[in-house]
């Protein structure tokens, strides 16, 4: 018997206007990575989840966080409680 989440067992959350890309994490929440752009520093990556965040976001180009967003979500276990 699998004890996996599956993402279809929970709704995905509003998505920001702001958003850029979002990940799903293996606890079946969501990385989500918003911001003005790929070339900007105001970018940043939130976890559903956790609460987990950027921790420089001032200097958040996104080839700089989308490694960073898409390794916690493939390590973040935490699942939506709303």
């Amino acid at each position: 018997m699998s004890t996996a989440a599956r993402a279809s067992t929970f709704t995905e959350p509003e998505r920001p206007n702001d958003l850029l890309i979002r990940f799903i994490t293996i606890g079946a929440s969501f990385v989500d990575v918003t911001g003005t752009g790929e070339y900007s520093k105001d970018n940043r990556w939130h976890c559903t989840g956790c609460g987990d965040s950027s921790d420089c976001p001032d200097q958040d180009f996104l080839f700089r966080i989308r490694p960073d967003a898409n390794n916690h979500a493939a390590a973040c276990r935490a699942i939506p409680l709303r």
